[in-house]
């Protein structure tokens, strides 16, 4: 170690700027241009055209929206056997709240159930501006209460779920955390938060260094921010930015990812600082040469790999710590046989 500290924003990965040229070359608009229709399937498509080749699983189980819960997919890791009982990581998706869908996180959900040998439940949740703030909030409180009632039945650890997602998923699972806490409800064993959205009033360095770009930039973050939150007044509440909540102790373990290249790193940063500082057990990982939403781009962007690798190795090691916590053995046996075909 010679005391250097790594710059929050490096070169550019070479995957990311490959990305970053075509996007340039392309001066394709921004959602701020268009309606939520034309930015959900923009989003769709450059979701497909950027995403690796899926990998397998035991099972891939689609269970409709009903009264009491939204849309799920629940995902078995390749080797799970019907009996068995997973841990599971529910998972909330990206698209600023607006657009995303269980197909764009497709492969990203397939790696991350292979990876750390679990379940994943990914949640369809409502989005803006037809459903606005709360009602995404609502959806996850429901998923998770759905999650755990169903356990059993779903062949998942009741003890063993973990929460999660990326950007506004990061920023629902976040919330979903601190609700659960002040409820005294039932916690989760661990939170993974990617490149998550803290706060809807930030003015952080990052903010103004990415306000204008070929990729996430202030415009469209200002229109997403007006499509979720109609209401101005919103923004203060720490429902939509956790960054503002008046304590962050008492939440699981977290494992959270920030990009160098990414308006929202710097409160990425501040809400993994305040978790350390406030007795949470964090896992921090800075991508100094990334650009916000690499989760899922995974055909165009090696770097890929070492996010959802590093995720389900934090995953893993939440599930583990909750048996150790219980201090009972386990009847359950699962060997997980990973079967890797992404490209």
């Amino acid at each position: 170690m010679d005391g250097r500290v790594t710059p929050l924003a490096g070169p550019l990965d070479p995957g990311a700027k490959r990305l970053v040229d075509a996007a340039i070359a392309a001066a394709a608009p921004g959602p701020e241009s268009g309606t939520p229709e034309t930015a959900r399937k923009s989003f769709r498509e450059s979701r497909r055209a950027l995403a690796p080749l899926s990998q397998d699983v035991a099972q891939v189980r689609d269970i409709a929206r009903s009264d009491s819960h939204p849309g799920l997919r629940l995902y078995r890791a390749w080797g799970a056997r019907p009996g068995d009982s997973l841990p599971a990581l529910l998972f909330f998706h990206s698209g600023g709240w607006v657009s995303g869908d269980l197909d764009t996180h497709d492969a990203a959900c397939r790696a991350l159930c292979n990876t750390a040998c679990c379940a994943v439940v990914a949640v369809d949740y409502a989005l803006a501006p037809e459903h606005p703030f709360p009602a995404a909030i609502n959806d996850a409180r429901a998923a998770y209460a759905y999650l755990r009632d169903q356990a059993e039945r779903l062949g998942i650890d009741r003890g063993r779920i973990a929460i999660g997602g990326d950007s506004a998923g990061a920023n629902i699972a976040a919330v979903l955390a601190l609700s659960l806490r002040d409820d005294a409800q039932p916690m989760p064993c661990g939170q993974a938060l990617l490149y998550p959205a803290t706060s809807f009033v930030a003015d952080t360095p990052s903010r103004r260094e990415f306000r204008t770009g070929p990729t996430l930039n202030g415009a469209a973050l200002d229109w997403f921010a007006a499509q979720y939150l109609p209401d101005a007044t919103m923004r203060e509440d720490w429902r939509a930015s956790p960054l503002l909540a008046a304590s962050l102790a008492d939440l699981p373990p977290t494992y959270l990812a920030t990009c160098g290249h990414d308006p929202l790193r710097d409160e990425g940063i501040a809400y993994a600082d305040r978790l350390r500082q406030e007795g949470v057990r964090v896992e921090h990982r800075h991508f100094p040469g990334q650009i916000h939403g690499f989760l899922t781009m995974g055909g165009v962007m090696p770097e890929t790999t070492v996010l959802i690798g590093e995720t389900a190795a934090a995953l893993e090691k939440m599930y583990s710590d909750r048996i150790t916590s219980e201090l009972k053995p386990r009847t359950e046996s699962f060997s997980c046989t990973p079967r890797h075909e992404c490209g």
